[in-house]
């Protein structure tokens, strides 16, 4: 049973006209997927239904439809021409106005103001078609709702690269209209941004060379105090999987390529080997997805019968970990459980593509931040903390701005156990300790073979201790190469942010209580105020 915000969540984005339930919802993305292999989905729609395997959401919104791009976002290559330019932004519009997010490696383009022999002129450079692609966004919202998806990813060797780490520090006036209303257009507010480190950025570091050493001082200087840009990382037996998806957890060295999504519910999985059934009900669920999929173009169809790349992530694993009376971090019981996750996932991948005659996955593991998701689960998102106990949350509506206070369904359900909420840990808490949460995610990237997507939160400046930027620099070189990539988010860094700390009383007393918000100001939407 949905609790009111989760069903509310749920029937705005997913259910079809607003009046089709979970159990209708569960039933209609298991019989179509499956069906496009001859197979009726009795374990995937209870998988569902229970809310142990959560599709993505864009299985949960297309499924069934004339039109049914299942898979959530596309990853693209620029070549450095004309036509290439073009060619982009052909390939983003087909994509975004079917729903799916878009993320861009902008290596290949030439420096701004290098010579372009064939019309006479110079260059605009990689963060002149950024901004294109992310004014695309701003105007292609899928369903009239739906916020675009976008990351651009560049080379820590690119000339260009410091006019892109520094194209999202805004200036006082920008900031300040974002304060005021988050709709405020700003340069690149669509786009999440990456550097992307390789092998030779590793050596260039380890050597003392001068430009690597800059690179990492500004966007870790970036990150601490604006949120970005992040890191993405492409060594050893990764290396060349540059292209990523929006939330960055798929990769891929194949222009066109495309995810496939869906997450194992930790938090409703008592047994290890229930959790094994689960995964592999999943992998079944998602390799399906291949063939149920309709895409953009066709070239996006070759890539992916090449590929056929599977993203079977996982959730509710800090609330696994509190259910058990752990701390988050590194721990022996989940390290099992991870080896069954890895090893059932490869093999079931196999088995079903054998069985179907479809090419197999060449990779099938990635964790996506779920967010969406993760409300109608009523659980943690991804592998990231409990955010807070309780919150107000901000989300679009149609192309107005709502809000709800939430107390966090993990987090009620210890307190309901008798758990006080002081002794909850949260993302407010372990931003206080970075190096837990950056060797956490170490941890689990040794059973993930694609990357994770997850949000370090960082206290606000007025929160941090003398020398604390100083040592977040130290840690993080040294987490890098056992990484695939590293977001951070300090706490305050943007105006409008959409999930901000609230005291659990005041989440209780207005819980479910929709507000519909002007700028910075609220009027009650349904319910009762209390304001």
């Amino acid at each position: 049973m949905l609790s009111s915000f989760a069903d509310n969540i749920f029937r705005h984005k997913y259910s079809f006209n607003g009046e089709e339930d979970w159990t209708g919802c569960s039933e209609r993305v298991a019989t179509h997927v499956m069906g496009a292999v001859g197979e009726a989905g009795f374990e995937q729609f209870d998988a569902i239904h229970k809310r142990q395997l959560m599709p993505g959401g864009r299985y949960l919104y297309a499924t069934g439809k004339r039109f049914h791009q299942t898979q959530n976002c596309m990853l693209f290559d620029v070549e450095d021409s004309r036509e290439g330019w073009a060619s982009l932004m052909q390939r983003i519009t087909q994509s975004l106005m079917t729903g799916a997010g878009i993320g861009v490696v902008y290596s290949k383009l030439r420096e701004d103001g290098a010579p372009v022999k064939g019309m006479g002129g110079v260059s605009s450079g990689p963060v002149a078609l950024m901004q294109m692609v992310n004014e695309s966004g701003r105007h292609i919202m899928q369903g009239g709702s739906r916020r675009s998806a976008i990351w651009a990813g560049l080379h820590w060797d690119h000339p260009d690269v410091f006019d892109f780490i520094h194209v999202k520090r805004w200036d006082n006036d920008i900031r300040a209209r974002k304060e005021a209303d988050f709709n405020s257009p700003a340069p690149m507010d669509m786009t999440n941004i990456s550097v992307i480190l390789d092998d030779a950025f590793f050596d260039a570091y380890d050597e003392g060379n001068e430009w690597a050493h800059r690179v990492y001082d500004e966007v870790v200087h970036g990150m601490v105090n604006f949120g970005e840009p992040g890191f993405s990382i492409d060594v050893g037996e990764n290396a060349g999987e540059h292209l990523r998806n929006a939330c960055t957890e798929i990769t891929s060295e194949d222009n066109n390529d495309i995810c496939n999504l869906g997450s194992v519910n930790m938090a409703n999985i008592d047994t290890i080997e229930e959790f094994e059934q689960i995964v592999r009900v999943g992998t079944r669920f998602l390799l399906a997805g291949t063939e149920y999929s309709t895409v953009p173009f066709d070239e996006v169809a070759e890539v992916r019968q090449k590929n056929r790349r599977l993203g079977l992530g996982l959730m509710g694993l800090h609330e696994w970990l509190l259910k058990r009376g752990k701390q988050y971090g590194r721990d022996k019981e989940l390290a099992r459980w991870l080896e069954v996750y890895e090893r059932a996932s490869d093999e079931e991948a196999a088995k079903a593509a054998a069985e179907w005659g479809l090419s197999p996955p060449v990779k099938v593991r990635a964790v996506a931040p779920t967010g969406t998701i993760s409300i109608i689960a009523e659980t943690t998102s991804g592998i990231e903390p409990i955010f807070c106990t309780s919150m107000k949350r901000r989300y679009l509506k149609g192309k107005r701005w709502h809000a709800q206070y939430i107390v966090d369904m993990s987090a009620k359900r210890l307190v309901d156990q008798g758990v006080s909420p002081d002794d909850i840990e949260d993302a407010y808490d372990l931003s206080h300790d970075v190096e837990r949460r950056l060797d956490f995610q170490a941890f689990v990237q040794e059973f993930v073979d694609h990357g994770i997507s997850s949000t370090i939160n960082l206290p606000a400046k007025e929160h941090r201790s003398d020398g604390w930027e100083e040592n977040f620099h130290r840690v993080l070189i040294q987490y890098l190469p056992k990484l695939r990539g590293v977001t951070v988010y300090p706490d305050g860094a943007i105006g409008g942010q959409p999930l901000n700390k609230v005291p659990m009383d005041e989440a209780l007393q207005l819980e479910g209580v929709e507000f519909e918000e002007y700028g910075n100001e609220v009027s009650c939407k349904s319910g009762a105020c209390g304001l």
